[in-house]
């Protein structure tokens, strides 16, 4: 039995050492903060990610608070004119064999924290930021802020998006800045009119911004997101923002829309970051996961699911019977870097192409769209929701 280390006790982090301790190693899991939790409001997750979650054995337990979403819709956010729907039941739901569903990140967090508390095999440090790491043949060691050092025989970089243990793995400085400033908020659904109150995530689509609402917590709360393409340059993490700033940030929007954006309260507000897509983000007995490997924007809804799927290819490639580390953590980016690129590339994609086009291309995007069939949909999306491999970019 060999010990892998985990920096990071985030989504990943903790689908990471579900997944190893399948394999039949013990898991030894970092975390910088003093507590394990997850902060944050809500969170898709498609047919792919519920995949992931069942062979990580927490599947049932997320469908179980998770809200099951019947459809997908884009709006145009100034006309308030229906662009088009993906329908996620009936026909979506056989093809694919899970749900698309939303739910609040802490209820996500919550049963792959369970799983790991209940496994004997994983041990969950808090309080033990991992700085850095040095590699020495047979074993690689984690260097903590503390100073205390941990010793295993692989090291899984799953802390996030300004990972420490990739700044010394890769070394390609800070995180892309976007431009692109995100409020969030979520209230009571019983604050919303009933005729406004909807079992899908809708998308009003602006020039330079969209809005977007679902609801959460089993249909309780309606989750808030409005973003604007704003050439913000500093990135922004949770800083509070003021009612009248999110309604000019959306200034045209349609009056539907206007309704629930005048229901948030208490908004918080970010400015998006991704990265480029990277060849190689393993070295030796060292490698990334999730937004550590491969952060993207947040316009695919994915982010969470790449990380899970990237738990469950890992594990299974990391065979309790050798000390094959390096070559697995090798086969391991190969198999994950042309799909994950490639969400990445989409994700900006999309927020450039459907979500804030202005004008003619707004106009051009409503008529293309318009034209598609719920069989089209479905075939467009089937790359990314239908894969069960986790290792195909088709």
């Amino acid at each position: 039995m060999s010990t892998v280390l985990i920096a990071g006790g985030g989504i990943g982090g903790l689908a990471a050492a579900l997944s190893v301790v399948r394999r039949g190693h013990r898991a030894v899991v970092l975390e910088r903060r003093p507590a394990l939790g997850e902060l944050g409001a809500g969170i898709q997750i498609g047919p792919n990610g519920f995949h992931a979650l069942d062979r990580l054995g927490v599947g049932d337990a997320v469908r179980a608070v998770a809200v099951h979403i019947d459809e997908l819709c884009l709006m145009d956010g100034v006309t308030g004119e229906r662009v088009q729907s993906l329908r996620l039941t009936g026909r979506y739901r056989e093809r694919f064999g899970n749900p698309y569903a939303v739910v609040r990140r802490a209820d996500l967090y919550a049963p792959l924290l369970a799983a790991c508390r209940a496994s004997p095999g994983i041990e969950l440090r808090t309080g033990s930021g991992v700085t850095g790491f040095v590699q020495e043949p047979g074993s690689v060691t984690a260097v903590l802020r503390s100073g205390d050092r941990v010793r295993g025989a692989g090291l899984i970089g799953a802390d996030g998006l300004h990972s420490a243990v990739r700044a010394q793995l890769i070394g390609d400085g800070a995180a892309r800045v976007s431009g692109h400033t995100i409020y969030r908020s979520v209230i009571p659904i019983a604050r919303v009119p009933g005729h406004l109150r909807r079992n899908r995530v809708t998308l009003w689509a602006g020039p330079g911004w969209h809005f977007v609402h679902y609801p959460i917590e089993r249909g309780n709360s309606l989750n808030l997101a409005a973003t604007r393409d704003d050439g913000a340059r500093e990135a922004v993490a949770d800083r509070p923002a003021g009612h009248d700033e999110v309604r000019a940030a959306l200034g045209s929007l349609a009056p539907a829309a206007r309704t629930v954006l005048d229901l948030g309260a208490n908004w918080r507000r970010w400015v998006l970051c991704d990265r480029d897509p990277v060849d190689v983000w393993t070295d030796r007995r060292v490698t990334l996961l999730g937004d550590a490997a491969h952060a993207m924007l947040q316009y695919a809804a994915q982010g969470a699911c790449m990380a899970l799927e990237d738990a469950v290819v890992l594990g299974d490639l990391l065979d309790c019977s050798g000390d094959d580390f390096p070559q697995m953590f090798a086969k391991y980016n190969v198999l994950r870097r042309s799909r994950t690129a490639r969400v990445q590339a989409v994700s900006r994609e999309i927020g450039r192409a459907l979500y804030h086009p202005a004008g003619g291309a707004a106009r051009a995007r409503t008529v293309m769209l318009a034209g598609f069939t719920q069989q089209r949909l479905r075939e467009t999306v089937a790359w990314l929701h239908g894969d069960r491999t986790f290792s195909r970019d088709r």
